[in-house]
């Protein structure tokens, strides 16, 4: 048994260093109280009827105190009562920024466990060393000028602090929202200039931002549902004119810290306001006062906890912002003020890019797999192909092939620039792959078709041909975006193609439902397909690269197109007339810069636009109907018998999140029996589901389960089906209501009277 009797010593215990041999010499204080302290160890050794055996040094100190004690003047001490180090010729000056604050400060014995006095004495010191610290990274580490010990309470200054502090600009901003759907409120201090660069440092169009846009943050966080005290910003960056090359149009304004709360957890919390010019200064103030922010946990190495990742935005309202801008100090206010301003001009009001545009060489990747172009026949006589890959799997073991089928005129699957494409991962996973290029795909373009002719001919001539090869009991995985997804359901729920070949179905932003954003549908809505058709005559396929030699009809509607607004910019030609026509296919900066180039100089050289009349039938009917726009497939769920998976993006662009919603309930209404499966996947648009730089860890492994559960056939529902009531109530967590994901209620007019006021300029200046 062990007896610990605790109490105070003499506190005359000394630490002597010989200078001579560098040795350091320990006397322990005295201990008045061990002659009582060994008699009560006796009386209780002798009850328990044992032997008492004592420490060598009889009387221990177990928290070693003291060492650097505090004191009003050198004499009596090393540090003054800030924790400053004296200077030790002289009385009145300090070592600058050398501090003692743990326990070497207290110059006694405190008799109980002394962790709080440590932890309290620390905190004391903490409040001036921190401020010194600000002050020392804001001088960029320049030597004092002048070092005085304050005797009080007060830190010592340094003269020239004050001269850098000039130089920068204070803001203060403060914003209110919801994070993860708790209420959150930043209130931040922001020190712009306070990097290690002067004006003269930055060039104007290199696309770096100036310095007064970029500074460190201070400041604290209130998340009251999830932290009970604050989150204190102790490491903080702000740019206020953030531009990606791939987006050169779009200003970002960027904001990262790291959090930390009294529990001992820390937080990064990144944020970032997206300024658009769409529609030039339509969604201006939105765009400048909403801070998107995700708020991440920092998990330790080997916790096991699962990682908490919380989405929200956070808004500054009109009141703030006034107060920020009263509340700003430093002689470059003004200028401050004059870049800020000058940059949302130039996002919203003047086209000129920032960042570097320069041309990319491509390189298409040598080591692709090998394929066979096969040329099809279809029903109605028109030629078609399909690609194969043949799967790497050996032995008896056999995966069911994957037939990929395109959206409109792009391409999504075979990406030869791209190291992780879905044709390499089905590849790998061991499925033969097939790649549909129908009479939509420039290879095959056709000037009298409909999307119907795809689902009714096309379709049914690529399947026959893997039946051909192996067999007609073999069952096909099908995976389809975008028109493609919407050829499929015609083609099954048209009776072209039986359920009883295909294994599984995927599809990502299509469906039999095809619901558009507000500005694709009020396009969809005008006479814009009538009067282009009329345009283009009887050559009805629009060749898109700029150096294209190109009829007068082709010329007009490509300079038409260059006038349709659009959700995202670009400065390459062929994509400003592509998402002119059909709105922006995806968001620029998930893609690759080379991928950009190949589909828009080697991939997407020509528009067949015959289907378009179809498309915009569709689109106003907002499912699928024939050509003539009856509703001739939806009466027909009872041959949709088999599994689905319907992938939509979060960031919608053109198609919707309720496309895959309706989709999603309809199934579940007319095949209860079979697994089916919604997925909306945070971040990705339209086309960059699967042609985006994140797509093969965020999207590709929901196509992968989705086929590897039907393999193993697991193709029906699991547990309690869905009553008719139940999904009637069921509502869309994503959806937006009519106006897509830039609307508001006053959207749709504010953009009829915005494309009126458009096209009465053309008029006067055309005609």
């Amino acid at each position: 048994m062990i007896l610990i009797a605790v109490g105070h010593d003499e506190s005359d215990g000394k630490i002597i260093l010989e200078k001579g041999t560098n040795k350091i010499c320990f006397t322990p204080p005295q201990d008045p109280l061990l002659p009582r302290k060994i008699k009560a160890f006796q009386k209780l050794t002798k009850k328990l009827g044992g032997l008492l055996f004592m420490s060598k040094y009889r009387s221990t100190a177990v928290h070693l105190l003291g060492g650097c004690n505090v004191s009003s003047d050198p004499s009596g001490g090393v540090c003054n009562p800030n924790g400053q180090v004296f200077e030790p010729d002289s009385s009145s000056t300090v070592h600058p920024g050398l501090y003692v604050c743990d326990a070497s400060l207290i110059p006694c014995s405190v008799g109980i466990n002394p962790s709080l006095t440590i932890t309290t004495a620390a905190e004391h010191i903490s409040k001036n060393l921190v401020q010194e610290a600000l002050k020392y990274k804001i001088n960029n580490g320049r030597e004092c000028v002048v070092k005085t010990a304050d005797q009080g309470q007060e830190p010592f200054i340094e003269k020239n602090v004050i001269n850098c502090q000039r130089e920068m600009v204070m803001v203060k901003e403060t914003m209110k929202g919801y994070v993860g759907g708790m209420p959150c409120t930043a209130y931040l201090k922001m020190r712009m200039n306070s990097q290690d660069q002067t004006f003269s440092d930055v060039k104007l169009g290199t696309g770096k931002s100036h310095p007064l846009l970029r500074g460190k943050v201070g400041g604290h966080v209130e998340i009251r549902a999830f932290e009970k005290d604050d989150l204190h910003i102790i490491d903080g960056n702000v740019n206020l004119c953030v531009v990606d090359d791939r987006t050169p149009y779009t200003q970002y304004m960027q904001y990262d810290f790291l959090l930390a709360a009294s529990t001992g957890s820390r937080y990064i919390l990144k944020g970032r306001k997206i300024m658009n010019p769409y529609f030039f200064p339509l969604y201006a103030w939105r765009e400048m006062t909403t801070l998107h922010v995700t708020l991440e946990k920092v998990s330790e190495e080997d916790s096991k906890d699962e990682k908490v990742v919380l989405k929200g935005e956070l808004h500054i309202s009109m009141t703030e912002l006034l107060k920020s801008i009263i509340s700003l100090q430093g002689n470059n206010r003004g200028r401050f003020m004059c870049l800020l301003s000058g940059s949302f001009l130039r996002t919203y009001f003047l086209p000129i890019p920032r960042g570097n545009q320069g041309d990319l060489v491509l390189s298409e990747d040598k080591s692709y797999p090998s394929s066979t172009l096969h040329e099809i026949k279809a029903e109605d006589g028109f030629t078609i192909s399909c690609r194969q890959w043949k799967s790497k799997l050996k032995g008896d073991e056999k995966l069911n092939p994957v037939l990929l089928l395109n959206a409109y005129a792009i391409e999504s699957f075979w990406l030869p620039t791209e190291p992780n494409d879905l044709v390499r991962t089905l590849i790998e996973e061991g499925h033969e792959t097939w790649l549909l290029n129908s009479r939509l795909h420039p290879l095959n373009p056709s000037n009298d078709f409909t999307i119907e002719d795809v689902g009714k001919f096309d379709i049914p001539a690529a399947i026959n041909k893997i039946l051909e090869i192996h067999g007609r009991s073999t069952k096909v995985h099908v995976v389809a975006h975008c028109v493609g997804g919407s050829a499929i359901h015609i083609a099954i729920m048209g009776g072209h193609v039986s359920a009883t070949h295909i294994a599984s179905l995927s599809c990502t932003n299509s469906s039999m439902f095809f619901k558009l954003n507000a500005m694709s549908t009020f396009k969809m809505w005008l006479p814009l397909i009538p009067l282009s058709m009329f345009i283009l005559g009887n050559d009805k396929t629009l060749p898109l690269l700029e150096t294209s030699n190109i009829s007068s009809r082709h010329r007009l509607l490509k300079l038409i197109a260059s006038f349709i607004p659009r959700t995202e910019r670009c400065t390459c030609f062929e994509c400003e007339v592509f998402s002119g026509v059909f709105g922006n296919a995806f968001w620029h900066e998930n893609i690759t810069p080379t991928l950009h180039q190949w589909l828009t100089k080697k991939n997407a050289t020509r528009l067949p636009m015959a289907a378009f009349p179809h498309l915009r039938k569709m689109s106003n009917s907002g499912f699928i109907v024939d050509s003539n726009g009856c509703n001739s497939y939806l009466i027909h769920p009872e041959r949709m018998t088999l599994p689905t998976l319907y992938i939509s993006g979060g960031r919608s662009l053109l198609v919707t999140p309720q496309t895959s919603f309706l989709a999603h309930k309809y199934m579940k209404l007319h095949q209860p029996g079979f697994r089916h499966e919604r997925v909306v996947v945070e971040g990705f648009g339209h086309s960059d589901l699967l042609i985006g730089g994140e797509s093969h860890k965020k999207v590709f492994p929901h196509i992968l389960s989705h086929i590897k559960l039907a393999e193993q056939g697991e193709i029906h529902a699991k547990g309690k089906k869905y009553s008719k009531e139940a999904l009637d109530r069921e509502d869309d967590q994503y959806y937006e209501g009519n106006f897509g994901i830039f609307g508001t209620w006053f959207s749709p007019f504010v953009v009829i009277m915005l494309l009126f006021i458009s096209l009465s300029w053309l008029v006067a200046v055309f005609f």
